[in-house]
């Protein structure tokens, strides 16, 4: 049965299931759900545990004979099976789902697996897992939602801060959900229950965003300069490679390019991004951005865009002067703005 991530300690209350299956990138959330699992698994008499980690050369006659085999003390078994990579091959396939169908009563068995793509999702040994066990889907924590989710927890330790200090922390641990956790915790620790001063906040808090080469795209998509600029800063004080921050937005131009130019001709913008496999929160991005964003802008940006790729390779480009990474920030802001 499917479970949602709030619901998963009144579940545990109650009693617990032979088998739960956790599915997320937020490491942070999907480790507390595991978390909880093992309370309550140490505390149903699991007092062994077995760890089973999906690498190139696992052979999955380990789980069905950690599965099978009795505990060393006539105990209870807690068995973890991990598939970082969530994508367990032909032989994982059968292995999974004959292993939903043999359930030991005196195992609980629990499985983590990152976020799945839409197509590993319709697998077969995914709905056999989603039919046999207690399925656990969570979410990311996407910006927007992040100064809310910062609020919870402080919340939680008895802490409070206005919008301004909430969207700051956000700022300074975006895409990074352990760093925020710690951030909190590190206010926990530095200051009494009640209301956090912006002050408090600002000399606790260190900029310790994690910033993703596709997440640029997002904050163009959003027509949002002040964060499009801060990480593209972060970017490059990181070292990424610049080749790689082009060519992802180049492709985020030449998809709003070919979509803006199908809604030209009448085709309708659903079957579109249907059709380029656009889904989640991107798809919702891109209706207001092509409202936002002209063709001719496109088209002006797909030709700086090229102009930029000279100035990489070290060739002089007729549009831009300067340093490479200026030139970069000018081609994302001509799209956010």
């Amino acid at each position: 049965m499917q479970l949602r991530p709030e619901a998963l300690e009144p579940h545990l209350a109650k009693g617990l299931a032979p088998l739960y299956v956790i599915t997320s990138d937020e490491h942070l959330l999907a480790l507390e759900a595991a978390d909880k699992i093992r309370r309550a698994a140490r505390a149903a008499g699991h007092t062994e545990r077995d760890v089973l980690t999906v690498e190139r050369t696992f052979k999955w006659g380990e789980l069905l004979a950690a599965n099978q085999a009795l505990s060393l003390f006539g105990d209870k078994k807690l068995i973890e099976l991990r598939i970082p990579s969530g994508k367990p091959g032909k032989d994982g396939s059968a292995a999974l789902q004959a292993y939903a169908k043999d359930l030991s009563p005196d195992n609980l068995t629990l499985i983590t697996l990152p976020k799945l793509d839409w197509q590993t999702a319709k697998a077969s040994w995914v709905a056999s897992l989603q039919q046999a066990a207690v399925y656990i889907e969570i979410p990311n924590v996407e910006r927007a939602q992040l100064p809310g989710w910062i609020g919870q927890r402080l919340s939680a330790q008895g802490q409070s801060a206005d919008r301004t200090a909430l969207d700051f922390i956000a700022d300074r641990v975006e895409g990074n959900l352990l760093a925020a956790h710690q951030e909190i915790q590190k206010l926990g620790l530095l200051h009494e229950p009640g209301k956090l001063s912006f002050e408090q906040v600002q000399d606790a808090v260190l900029n310790v965003a994690r910033y993703d080469v596709f997440k640029l795209s997002e904050a163009m998509l959003m027509g949002d300069p002040s964060r499009l600029a801060r990480m593209l800063e972060g970017l490059k004080g990181e070292g990424e490679a610049l080749p790689l921050v082009l060519w992802a937005v180049s492709e985020e131009i030449r998809t709003l390019l070919k979509l803006k130019a199908g809604m030209a001709q009448g085709r309708p913008l659903g079957a579109m991004l249907k059709e380029y496999r656009i889904w989640g929160p991107r798809e919702r991005m891109m209706d207001p951005a092509l409202r936002r964003i002209s063709l001719s802008t496109l088209e002006a940006a797909l030709q700086e865009a090229a102009q930029v790729d000279k100035m990489v390779k070290g060739l002089r480009a007729r549009a831009f002067a300067g340093d490479a990474w200026d030139a970069m920030l000018q081609l994302a802001l001509k799209v956010a703005r």
